[in-house]
């Protein structure tokens, strides 16, 4: 794949932050982004749920010392409102933020459960072409024996939204399998604008959910509404899997680690390095501590011992079988 020239627009970042876990990392993120990417210029924003019919508690983010912490480190709290999803199908948060952000300025939205381990600003991105995150397994559709196959399932999508299917596969995989398919994890995506990403992203979400193509009927949409949607959002704005080179988000300059005992089960030494060292300052770790799965695996030692459980160089190829392990001694936390 040719090189893309590094973009010199400035761009927003933005995390959904929420009460409980979500506060948490979105404090360990801000921490690692200010670590590892110094000369990072552009707004860190916390998009944060606000109070509604949606949700039967407030999602909010509680702790006022939590709060003063993100703010001491930059980051800006943008509230939004849940008009979709809320409570239910919390995934839709990064769909119904989007447009709350500011209109026009390029972004790029990471999960919580994300480290920056690297300089942001070394990534190429070119925000005309939309893309995101390949860190992903064979998770949906998952056609019926007697139903149709991938191609029937993700055709009914691209007719349904009058966008050409043909164009969106890789021709390099087989067909049928499920690689030879658009799909990503919605660990992280930018564009140019998130209000045009936003409005996309959510007309296609609520048409999939509320009138779902008749091929998709056995189709499970919960919790995979977001990344049904995603790459038909990101081929429809001229974007594909191809846009940024292999190897800097998902690898030197990002970690999506979904859970902190996978995190210590299968990333590489520095991720774990970025991880300990971003949360041992005095003033964060007073914060992190009255997180359980943080006290227990970084502050006494649980995340070590997990570790000594696998060899980095050979870890089972499935995830189910890394938890598994993890599990049945005793170490798993989330």
């Amino acid at each position: 794949m040719e090189q893309q020239a590094k973009s010199p627009r400035q761009f927003n970042v933005v995390v959904v932050g929420q009460h409980g876990r979500l506060a948490y990392e979105a404090l360990i993120f801000a921490a690692s982004l200010r670590h590892h990417s110094r000369g990072f210029t552009g707004r860190l924003l916390i998009a944060e749920p606000q109070p509604g019919p949606l949700w039967p508690r407030d999602p909010r983010i509680g702790s006022p010392e939590l709060r003063a912490e993100l703010e001491a480190l930059g980051a800006e709290i943008v509230p939004f409102e849940s008009r979709h999803f809320g409570k239910q199908y919390p995934y839709g948060n990064k769909i119904e933020m989007l447009t709350a952000l500011p209109r026009d300025e390029p972004f790029v939205f990471f999960d919580t459960d994300t480290l920056i381990t690297g300089d942001l600003g070394s990534v190429p991105f070119d925000f005309d072409r939309p893309s995101a995150s390949l860190r992903r397994e064979g998770t949906w559709p998952v056609p019926e024996l007697y139903g149709p196959g991938y191609t029937g399932l993700w055709k009914s999508l691209y007719d349904k939204f009058g966008l050409d299917f043909e164009s969106s596969l890789d021709l390099s995989q087989p067909d049928e399998f499920w690689q030879r398919y658009l799909y990503f994890n919605a660990g992280f995506f930018y564009y140019r604008c998130p209000h045009a990403f936003g409005e996309k992203f959510l007309d296609y979400a609520r048409a999939i959910r509320d009138d779902p193509p008749v091929a998709l009927c056995a189709q499970e949409l919960d919790p995979w509404l977001d990344q049904a949607a995603l790459p038909l959002v990101i081929h429809a704005l001229g974007g594909g899997r191809d846009t940024l080179p292999q190897g800097l988000l998902d690898g030197s300059v990002s970690c999506h680690y979904r859970m902190f005992p996978m995190l210590y089960a299968r990333e590489a030494d520095h991720v774990v390095r970025t991880l300990e060292t971003v949360t041992a300052p005095n003033r964060i770790k007073k914060i992190l501590k009255e997180y359980n799965p943080i006290k227990r695996m970084v502050y006494q030692g649980r995340g070590a011992k997990v570790r000594a459980l696998f060899d980095r160089d050979h870890l089972p190829r499935r995830e189910q079988v890394i938890r598994n392990r993890i599990k049945s001694n005793g170490f798993w936390m989330r």
